[in-house]
């Protein structure tokens, strides 16, 4: 028996690869011991425990993306976090890390403890995290090549995909038009009228859903469906035969089978949806951060799967103007999804084995 940590937290992009990768173990591993460390602030408060695995939480180190004063706490934070990393991965055997705040610590102290780990990288353009723990292994993989830096020369294995996205796939492939028409019905559309699933993320987007709120009576009068994902501390509007909004979307494997559009996010975890289900996508890359996400859709793009609008450019009078092209890009496509990321979590389980198993 083994016992296995897991560092995934923050937002959904670091925590459900990493449950997708516990879930699939934990099959083939029954008698291991799980345990994932997170921070009080993270997703994974809520997502780990849901799934019914044990969850450690250590000190957030805060970095702020511009010089501040906090940045003189950061060397006591981190020493707290490495401590309290060291303390779990005592009795661990192998240690995965998937980037975020959790994982700079974690790599950390299984250096300085011995303890083997393994690195995987979601985005296109890798973390500060993932960067720094792949000087301390071999054992990285990616979902998207880098041709620079300390990952350069990981394994390529996609991203690891949530349960309900790979069953879908696997039912959908034997018929895609079926399965989309099904979904639509299933949603409680209209199967022939085209549908756009439109969600921003994890937490929601205000710039987005200021769009759809002030497009959707145009939209349903050209006859186009929307099923919205608002986000949980969204004010929602009202519902009616066209337009469905919710605070948070349960089944997003049938809401991005049903769709003839998507307009999201560029989040890895998204593409990697969008790319196994998705017929076409809008993306609207998050205009913060390191530039990761335009790099994530870059591969969707260029398969004439996706687009990408800027946020400043994604206004109401955009969308209208452009709603008629996008959707017809989509009908242009053969309708299905991708498998090329259906073998992540095994490929991932098996460096983990090898790792264990003593391999360098």
């Amino acid at each position: 028996m083994a016992t296995v940590v897991l560092a995934g937290g923050g937002t959904a992009g670091h925590v459900e690869p990493a449950l997708a990768v516990a879930r699939q173990w934990k099959i083939s591993h029954p008698d291991d011991h799980l345990i994932f460390l997170g921070t009080t602030s993270g997703l994974e408060n809520t997502l780990v425990p849901a799934a019914h695995f044990e969850l450690h939480l250590i000190p957030r180190v805060r970095v702020s993306r511009k010089p501040a004063p906090s940045w003189l706490k950061i060397p006591i934070d981190l020493i707290a976090a490495i401590r309290e990393s060291k303390k779990v991965l005592k009795s661990a055997d192998v240690l995965i890390g998937f980037g975020g705040y959790v994982s700079a610590p974690a790599y950390i102290a299984a250096w300085l403890s011995r303890t083997p780990f393994v690195i995987h990288e979601a985005n296109a353009k890798p973390g500060i995290a993932n960067r720094l723990g792949a000087i301390f292994t071999k054992n990285t993989a990616l979902a998207y090549p880098v041709f620079s830096g300390s990952l350069a020369h990981s394994l390529i294995v996609g991203l690891p995909l949530k349960e309900n996205i790979a069953q879908a796939f696997s039912r959908a492939e034997k018929n895609w038009a079926y399965a989309r028409a099904e979904a639509k019905l299933a949603l409680g559309f209209r199967a022939q009228q085209p549908l756009i699933f439109v969600f921003g993320g994890s937490q929601g987007s205000v710039a987005i859903n200021n769009v759809i709120t002030e497009s959707r009576g145009e939209l349903a009068v050209r006859g186009i469906q929307i099923l919205h994902g608002a986000g949980g501390s969204a004010e929602l509007v009202s519902s009616d035969e066209n337009y469905q909004v919710h605070p948070y979307i349960s089944d997003m494997a049938t809401a991005y089978l049903a769709a003839d559009l998507i307009i999201s996010r560029s989040g890895a975890v998204t593409c990697a949806e969008v790319s196994t289900l998705g017929k076409y996508a809008l993306f609207i890359p998050l205009p913060v951060g390191n530039g990761e996400q335009r790099l994530n859709a870059a591969e969707l793009v260029s398969s004439a799967r996706a687009e990408i609008c800027d946020q400043r450019e994604f206004t109401a009078s955009w969308l209208r103007a452009n709603i008629d092209r996008l959707l017809e890009k989509s009908a242009q496509q053969q309708g299905s999804g991708s498998d090329k990321d259906m073998q992540a979590v095994a490929k991932i389980a098996a460096l983990m084995e090898f790792v264990l198993s003593g391999g360098k």
